[in-house]
């Protein structure tokens, strides 16, 4: 007879423990271990059981040949998928509280609808009539989504069995769904594991494409078992301040497309609007009149070229240690930069405060927008401007060289298609012709030159 022990597991990294404790040893978090109860029975032998084969299919077989892909009439979620949802896969979609999952995924929903595509929409927090209130609002009321208020598993599994089963399933969302055969509350990391294991085999057993919306801890992770993301084919992370009206889908896993590709979005009262154009929705905001300390990267997000504009602010510090303030870039880069600067050029900068910005809420995570900072911090700290409509990329390295970074071309184009005459970045043992005027630096010295004559 099988017999129930009770084992203490991390509720944010999945660890498991033979007893309590206030802090997780693996992730250091407090207070998120949580005590479970597992059936154990007697040890079984994992021979072959009679009567019982390995489905095999060949890998040419017709069946074996990959289904086309459903497209959502969404651009920037469908660039984001590789192109559209592959039939059979599950794609886990994070993101912080209010973000825009669930919005998105029934404004997706619903095209699916219209397009013919039999779309169930599961939610585990809201009731239906509250679904039809954000729907009315997307107006997106007559499109033929089937809705439902569930939690069961079991209940959801059944809907995607039989003749009549969904082209497309959205589960709004993993952390709500239980199994009724485990003891464990749900949202605990037993219960999401085995939750988004019987949803996901049903999928793929049935060719359903599964959307599943996560929550994300305080440090903006998915919140249960680590193994979630491996479980699934496609993760996208939702992204955006609140206080920007953009938001940013990156994708960080994508078996069937590729990785690090965006896709920008606008928050309006009528839902999510995408941008087909979000470089220029970035520098948007930006002032027409020559100021200090904001230079313009030209960055490549994916496959897609993006600038956007990066604002330094170097004023003096009272304080005995200076503050380091960095929005939509990595801290240490930061740090490095100085360094660089005041190393190999002769810059003042370590007693300085320094403020970084990536104006717009993107967030940056290109070596090669070290030359664009570099820039921004220069000007701050002379209060001379940046030659006019120029724009920045190149990687620095520590003795103070500027090292060239992929796909330049792709950069300069989009540079030239907004209005920008001159670039500035690394030299290149081979460039074609450029559709505007390319000024190679091969150390930084180069850059501090530009801003030694205050009438540029």
């Amino acid at each position: 007879m099988a017999r129930a022990s009770a084992q203490y597991v991390c509720q944010n990294c999945g660890a498991v423990s033979q007893r309590w404790a206030g802090r997780c040893g693996a992730c250091g978090e407090w207070n998120t271990i949580a005590e479970e109860l597992v059936e154990r029975g007697p040890p079984k032998s994992l021979g072959a059981a009679k009567g019982r084969r390995l489905g095999l299919v060949s890998l040419d077989a017709p069946e074996a040949m990959e289904l086309p892909r459903l497209v959502t009439g969404i651009g920037e979620l469908d660039r984001v998928a590789g192109g559209g949802l592959v039939p059979g896969s599950a794609v886990l979609v994070g993101g912080d509280p209010g973000i825009g999952k669930s919005t998105l995924l029934l404004q997706a929903a619903t095209a699916l609808a219209r397009a013919g595509i039999r779309v169930v929409y599961v939610s585990g927090e809201e009731a239906t009539r509250q679904i039809r209130m954000r729907a009315a609002r997307l107006g997106a009321l007559d499109a033929p989504v089937e809705l439902a208020a569930a939690t069961d598993v079991r209940d959801i599994v059944a809907c995607m069995q039989g003749d009549g089963a969904p082209s497309v399933v959205v589960v709004d969302s993993i952390q709500t769904m239980f199994v009724d055969t485990l003891e464990s509350a749900p949202g605990t990391v037993s219960q999401v594991r085995a939750s988004a294991q019987e949803l996901i085999r049903a999928a793929k057993t049935r060719d359903i494409v599964l959307l599943l919306v996560g929550h994300v801890t305080k440090d903006g992770q998915i919140a249960g078992p680590r193994v979630l993301e491996h479980m699934v084919d496609t993760v996208l992370y939702f992204e955006g301040e609140r206080g920007h009206q953009f938001r940013i889908m990156r994708a960080v896993k994508n078996r069937f497309g590729p990785t690090d590709e965006i896709g920008v979005f606008e928050m309006s009262d009528a839902g999510l609007i995408e941008v087909a154009n979000p470089s220029a929705l970035f520098l948007a905001g930006r002032g027409q009149g020559r100021v200090s300390g904001s230079a313009v990267f030209a960055g490549l997000e994916g496959s897609r070229p993006l600038l956007v504009e990066i604002q330094a602010l170097v004023a003096s510090s009272p304080l005995g240690t200076p503050r380091r303030t960095v929005v939509g870039w990595d801290g240490n880069r930061l740090a490095m930069v100085m360094a660089v600067l005041d190393a190999r050029c002769g810059l003042g900068l370590s007693g300085q405060d320094v403020f970084l910005n990536v104006a717009g809420g993107l967030r940056v995570v290109e070596p090669a927008a070290d030359l664009a900072v570099a820039a921004a911090l220069i000007s701050s700290l002379t209060d001379v401007a940046v030659p006019e409509e120029s724009v920045f990329f190149g990687e620095i390295g520590l003795s103070g060289e500027v090292r060239p970074v992929s796909q330049s071309d792709l950069r300069l184009a989009e540079a030239a298609r907004l209005g920008f005459t001159r670039a500035f970045t690394a030299p290149a043992p081979t460039r074609p012709e450029a559709p505007l005027q390319v000024s190679e630096l091969k150390r930084l010295e180069a850059l501090v030159g530009l801003f030694a004559n205050s009438d540029r």
